[in-house]
């Protein structure tokens, strides 16, 4: 645990300093050489004494397999980014052990330990590569971003953010103040992001986004904030091929950060927001109100933080703009996956910034008490 500790220090001290690019962006950028399906095969069996089929995931940063084995039993094996810290793998690792513990009905991966009782295993690949391991059971569905869900889908995806938000609230970690580029409370410290985007009407379009959200910037302080999964975007959803109107599963926790509880469902809503029609008077937030509708059955928000998440709904589709873009150039041969949820966002930002800022922030205000 003294490297945990060191850690921990490390991150606590990120609290009072200025956070930079180059502290939120390390492992988005980082390269790495890709395990085989063979090697991850034998790292599976090696590390957990399990034989299977593996089939590779799309993921942005790592090595993600699906491990199907003779059992019938399958399970995900992820092998780490060599830039990703222990201790941020370790946040994830054991937030959903925590949720496991308070809230078991909530339909997310189980963590397993390996042959020698570790839940987060460090390996050398066969490159030299110095890489994190960690197996998890993998929810069988379809992701919401190859299929579609209904308002009463939408609701429950409500819902379940509500209740991770509650089974989180006393969670902490040495590795809870890590600093996300994701998390739209560092958006200013993306702005010299725009310089990758070379299309005028585009990059004035972020620009405008930028100079609304700095007005707004300074309420965020005032936020209630506790750990979350800060990233309910469609890939992360698993629903059941059988039912569409039930979400079998949540996935991914790599982006749990302790955050405004408002970026949170902000996150959620920003992802069902509605297409932009023609004439642009359909309400794109429509869709999302579903998701607020059932966040609130469970868990409630203040009056401003209702009238902050449209705006920071605002600031994920920029965050989203920016991050995108810059992956997309760094990583050509990856471009497919790292924009595949970034095209409608462009004539989102435009809606919103046809709006006045009094009437976005009076959007959702028929949902307070």
């Amino acid at each position: 645990m003294d490297g945990f500790k060191a850690w921990s220090s490390v991150m606590r001290q990120m609290r009072k300093d200025e956070v930079s690019l180059a502290t939120l962006q390390c492992d988005l950028e980082a390269t790495f050489t890709p395990v085989t399906l063979e090697e991850g095969g034998r790292i599976l069996l090696d590390q957990f004494g399990i034989e299977a089929h593996l089939t590779r995931f799309a993921t942005e940063k790592d090595d993600t397999f699906r491990c199907d084995s003779a059992s019938g039993t399958s399970y995900v094996l992820k092998i780490a980014n060599p830039q990703e810290a222990p201790i941020e793998l370790s946040l994830q690792i054991e937030v959903m052990r925590h949720i496991a513990r308070t809230a078991p009905q909530l339909p997310i991966p189980k963590v397993y330990q390996s042959l020698e009782g570790q839940y987060l295993t460090p390996i050398a690949t066969n490159n030299g590569d110095s890489r994190q391991v960690r197996l998890m059971s993998f929810i069988p569905g379809t992701p919401l971003d190859k299929t579609s869900v209904s308002a009463q889908g939408r609701e429950q995806i409500g819902e379940l953010l509500a209740r991770l938000r509650l089974a989180t609230a006393n969670f902490s970690h040495p590795g809870d103040f890590r600093k996300v580029c994701w998390d739209v409370q560092n958006l200013r410290t993306l702005e010299p992001l725009l310089e990758h985007v070379s299309e005028p009407a585009r990059r004035q379009l972020l620009e405008r986004a930028l100079e609304r959200f700095l007005d707004v910037e300074g309420r965020i302080a005032g936020c209630r904030t506790q750990l979350l999964h800060n990233d309910f975007n469609t890939s992360n959803i698993v629903v059941d091929p059988l039912n569409p109107t039930l979400i079998s599963g949540i996935i991914d926790f790599g982006d749990t950060v302790k955050t405004a509880i408002a970026i949170d469902v902000s996150t959620a809503m920003m992802n069902q927001l509605g297409v932009v029609g023609a004439g642009n008077e359909i309400d794109i937030f429509a869709p999302a109100k579903d998701v607020l509708t059932g966040y609130l059955r469970v868990a409630d928000l203040t009056a401003e933080e209702l009238s902050l998440i449209p705006h920071l709904a605002m600031a994920r589709l920029l965050a989203r703009a920016l991050i995108t873009t810059w992956r997309s150039q760094l990583f050509p041969q990856n471009s497919a996956y790292i924009l595949r949820n970034a095209a409608p966002g462009w004539a989102q930002l435009e809606w919103i910034l046809s709006r006045s800022p009094s009437h976005m922030s009076e959007l959702l205000m028929s949902f307070a008490d």
